[in-house]
């Protein structure tokens, strides 16, 4: 699969996407943004509508945020797209 150039919040310098993956709706896709000499790793549930990008930290590996998005999110506090406009994320709640 060829490696696509995706629109970054500067669209004048384009991130690429050096890795992507799908499951279940959930692509995770791990970005470089040249132009910053930064990674970040993206995130889209097709299911829910629900988003987020994070950023790779210096002291971390990029295979890990990109394999373990929903860990570093969590471990972040990072507030997904559907939370941040103050929507329930549609996911049924676990029974006990």
């Amino acid at each position: 699969m060829p490696r696509q150039h995706v629109h970054s919040q500067d669209p004048t310098h384009p991130a690429r996407e050096l890795e992507s993956r799908s499951s279940d709706g959930i692509n995770v896709r791990l970005l470089w943004h040249p132009s910053q000499d930064r990674v970040s790793v993206a995130v889209t549930d097709t299911k829910t509508g629900d988003a987020f990008e994070l950023p790779v930290r210096d002291a971390e590996r990029a295979l890990d945020v990109f394999h373990h998005p929903y860990a570093y999110a969590a471990r972040r506090n990072v507030a997904t797209s559907t939370e941040r406009a103050g929507r329930v994320p549609s996911v049924a709640p676990r029974s006990s």
